[in-house]
């Protein structure tokens, strides 16, 4: 790791040296750094500010990572800002002990952007989002990790359409490469059929494996498709490596959102930056006369995200091209691309993208 001869008050100074022509706010005084680190002589901030001046707050960046760059032993610096909650400022003792990192995030060094796409319960369609965003992000130009980190449900084998145990060289597994992607499940590596019966500790384990065992390469993005709830595996994964956001998936009903808080408030007490809220099942459109039906309700999500106070990223119909396409190993973004369904993601990715864009390269 690069020796750092700055603090926070440095970053602060030269961030408020960037202001807008028209207003006089800078980053420092209408943002609050959430956090920053230093690896590799590449200084990553990731800023917190209000949702109403995003958009004149993020014309600022570029002139701000020049300055930053000036700092001693940084050659690279790129900023991160995101829009959500405060992190409350009362933890039980607790809740800190059991969120408290005892292990150095010092995994996927070569990652420039590390996306977890969590919910609170299953069967919201979570890891159908992550494989269409991380399907999509490689259709876009960037290169693409997906990691399935669902250990008691890998569905990301059989939603890829992938087959086979990856090659093991020289101790390290290689993901498997397929639409443009390379993904990595315990699903590959034990038979389709068997129960993962596995205790905390086993679980944990496999995520270091996941995380540390498998040859994953220089990527731009890498998306980590969470198990349901808030155990082991999202501690494990939150405490080993410098996630850059987090993406929640959500039915619109008031059962699936209750659960969905629940992962609101563990990335707000471990300071990773919410992304945003995706309403998955948001209606069910008739093939045949076109009539939208809202079998779960509609729009709860995006209520929810504004009680939040973070990015709502979109709707995705109940359609059963989805359904079909992820049996059959072909995502619907790359076999149907006009249709109703993958226009909803592209959408989703390219609002993304936008918000990463300081942190990606121009694909």
């Amino acid at each position: 790791m690069t020796q750092q001869n700055f603090s926070k008050n440095d970053i602060v100074h030269l961030l408020a040296k960037v202001t807008d022509q028209n207003t006089g706010i800078s980053l420092a005084s209408a943002g609050q750094i959430q956090n920053f680190s230093l690896e590799d002589h590449c200084l990553r901030v990731t800023i917190t500010i209000p949702r109403e001046q995003a958009e004149m707050l993020s014309s600022l960046c570029t002139q701000a990572c020049r300055l930053l760059e000036t700092l001693s032993g940084v050659h690279k610096a790129t900023i991160l800002l995101t829009a959500h909650r405060k992190v409350p400022e009362k933890i039980t003792e607790n809740a800190q002990e059991k969120i408290k990192a005892p292990f150095k995030k010092t995994l996927l060094p070569n990652v420039k952007a590390i996306i977890a796409v969590a919910s609170g319960k299953g069967g919201v369609g979570k890891s159908t989002t992550a494989v269409h965003l991380a399907v999509g992000f490689g259709m876009a130009g960037f290169k693409t990790g997906l990691m399935d980190a669902d250990i008691y449900g890998p569905s990301v084998p059989r939603m890829l359409g992938i087959h086979g145990k990856p090659e093991i060289i020289e101790g390290k597994v290689h993901p498997i490469q397929k639409w443009g992607i390379k993904a990595m499940s315990l699903g590959l590596m034990v038979d389709e059929k068997d129960a993962m019966i596995w205790r905390g500790p086993m679980v944990m384990g496999a995520i270091t494996q996941l995380l540390g065992d498998v040859h994953w390469g220089t990527l731009d993005i890498l998306v980590i498709d969470l198990p349901p709830g808030t155990g082991d595996a999202q501690l494990s994964i939150i405490q080993k490596t410098s996630l850059t956001g987090a993406i929640l998936v959500s039915t619109p009903q008031d059962i699936a959102l209750i659960d969905a808080r629940r992962a609101v408030n563990l990335f707000e007490k471990t300071n990773v930056p919410l992304l945003g809220l995706i309403e998955n099942m948001s209606y069910f459109c008739c093939p045949h006369c076109g009539h939208k039906t809202e079998i779960f309700g509609h729009k709860g999500a995006r209520q929810e995200a504004e009680t939040l106070g973070i990015p709502f990223l979109g709707e995705i119909p109940l359609l059963a091209n989805i359904r079909t396409s992820g049996d059959k190993g072909v995502p619907v973004i790359l076999e149907n691309p006009q249709s109703e369904s993958a226009l909803a993601w592209q959408r989703i990715i390219k609002t993304l993208t936008q918000s990463l864009r300081h942190v990606l390269p121009t694909p």
